[in-house]
C-alpha cells in the first residue's frame, strides 16, 4: 500500500504547480464526498488496497489541506510549500485511517497535516533552527498567540503559561524574547500598494468560512470529540479535584481559591496545587 500512495502523490493536482490560484481552484472544485461515499472508498483502501480508492479519499480533501496551510502564511514561508507538506501529511493520514474507528477522515487528518507543515516550517524558519527540545517546539507553536494578548509576559504570566504548557519558566522567557523581533512577520508587513502585501494569519480570521462544507463538518466533528474527551477526562479525576477545577473554570460564578481553601480546610497554596495537578491529568487525556 505504500507504493500505491507513492503513486497517488504523484498526480498532478496534489502538487500545486506555477499557478497556485489555478491550483486552489481545482481543489476546490472536486466534490465533497458524503459520509457514505467516504466509508465505502476508506473500505476498499483498508481491505483491497486500492489506489482509485485512495485517489478519491486526497482528491477530495486538498480543500482543507489549502485552508490549514493558509493558517502558517505568517510564518513567511511560500503558501504553495505549506500545501504541498500539508498534502504529505494527508497522504499518510488516508494511508492510515482505519473506517471501523467511526469517525470522519477530515477530523483524523487535520493531525497529520499539521504535523508536516509544523515539520516544514521548524526546518525553514530561521528563528527555530535552535527549537530542537519538546519544549521549545510547543512553545513556539503557542507563545504567539499568547504574545498577541498579553504584550511584555511578566514573571506571573510567564509563569502562567509555563504551567499550561507544562514547561519551565525560563523557557518560556527565552522564547519570548526569541519571537519578539518577529512580530511584523506574523502580523504580516504595512504597505501602502495592498497588492504587494502578504497575506497574514490575522487576515483570515475574518474571512467567511460558512459556506465551505469540509470547514463546517471539520469543525463539528473536532467540537464533538473534543466534548466526549473532556467528559471522559473529568470522569478519571477524583471528587474534590473535580469540583475545583468545574468551579474555577467551568462554572459562570467562579470561586477563589480561597474560597475553596476555606471550604475544604486547607490552604490556597494546596488547592492551587490540586488545580493543577488535576489540569495537567486532564490536558494527558484529552491529547489525541
Amino acid at each position: 500500500m505504500t507504493t500505491q500512495l507513492q503513486s497517488a502523490r504523484a498526480i498532478p493536482l496534489a502538487v500545486p504547480g506555477d499557478s497556485l490560484d489555478a491550483y486552489i481552484s481545482a481543489a476546490n472544485s472536486v466534490d465533497l464526498l458524503t459520509a457514505e461515499e467516504e466509508r465505502a472508498l476508506a473500505e476498499r483502501l483498508f481491505y483491497d488496497e486500492d489506489l482509485d480508492a485512495a485517489r478519491g479519499l486526497v482528491l477530495s480533501h486538498l480543500r482543507f489541506v489549502v485552508h490549514i496551510a493558509r493558517s502558517y502564511s505568517g510564518y513567511g514561508l511560500p503558501l504553495a510549500d505549506l500545501i504541498q507538506e500539508g498534502n504529505v501529511g494527508l497522504m499518510k493520514a488516508v494511508r492510515r485511517f482505519d473506517p471501523n474507528v467511526g469517525v470522519r477522515l477530515v477530523s483524523f487528518a487535520v493531525h497529520w497535516i499539521k504535523a508536516e507543515i509544523h515539520e516544514f516550517v521548524l526546518k525553514n524558519w530561521r528563528i527555530v533552527k535552535v527549537a530542537t527540545t519538546k519544549a521549545q517546539r510547543k512553545l513556539f507553536f503557542n507563545l504567539r498567540g499568547q504574545k498577541k494578548r498579553l504584550a511584555r509576559l511578566t514573571m506571573e504570566e510567564a509563569q502562567r503559561v509555563a504551567d499550561d504548557l507544562g514547561v519551565a519558566v525560563k523557557d518560556v522567557l527565552e522564547m519570548e524574547g526569541r519571537l519578539g523581533a518577529f512580530d511584523a512577520s506574523f502580523d504580516g508587513p504595512t504597505n501602502e500598494d495592498e497588492d504587494s502585501v502578504v497575506p497574514s494569519p490575522a487576515q483570515y480570521l475574518v474571512s467567511d468560512t460558512e459556506s465551505d462544507p469540509s470547514e463546517i463538518l471539520a469543525e463539528e466533528d473536532w467540537q464533538s470529540q473534543h466534548h466526549q474527551r473532556m467528559f471522559s477526562a473529568m470522569q478519571t479525576l477524583d471528587e474534590r479535584s473535580r469540583s475545583i477545577i468545574e468551579r474555577r473554570w467551568l462554572h459562570d460564578d467562579k470561586v477563589t481559591l480561597q474560597e475553596l481553601a476555606d471550604e475544604y480546610g486547607v490552604s490556597a497554596e494546596r488547592i492551587r496545587q490540586l488545580e493543577n495537578n488535576a489540569m495537567k491529568k486532564l490536558r494527558s487525556a484529552i491529547v489525541l
